[in-house]
């Protein structure tokens, strides 16, 4: 049986809130110049937002019975088999390593990207489940 929902990864998703949480606390507590005060309080608070707003979504991308469904911060996107276009992996090589892109185009010419960090796996896995539920066989 096939993965049918994809989010980024519960151990990494915490590790961010603990750094993010040791960074706010340092910023606070350990500190002693403004301008580091600073720095380190915006690092800290800026994993704290990155962790909720990773955990907010998830699953980022989940397989149901007639729909794709894609969740993000705010909203949820449910896209019936009718409203995908395409659906396709884009990889290029940034830093000196390859990144892949599960990209998702719709008829309405919505555009929706998930990285490794978003699904928790390879791309291409997902897209081979996406392709064996049948929405990536156009």
């Amino acid at each position: 049986m096939q993965q049918t929902s994809w989010s980024p990864p519960a151990a990494g998703v915490a590790a961010c809130a603990g750094f993010g949480l040791i960074l706010a606390i340092g910023a606070v507590t350990l500190i002693t110049d403004l301008p580091g005060r600073i720095l380190v309080g915006f690092a800290g608070a800026g994993l704290l937002a990155f962790a909720f707003s990773s955990w907010r979504a998830r699953p980022k991308l989940a397989i149901e019975p007639d729909a794709l469904v894609s969740r993000g911060l705010t909203r949820t996107t449910v896209l019936r088999r009718s409203d995908i276009e395409v659906i396709r992996i884009t990889e290029f090589r940034r830093f000196g390593r390859r990144v892949r892109l599960l990209e998702i185009d719709t008829v309405d010419g919505d555009l929706l990207v998930f990285t490794r960090w978003d699904l928790g796996t390879d791309p291409l896995h997902v897209l081979d489940a996406l392709t064996a539920a049948g929405f990536a066989g156009r």
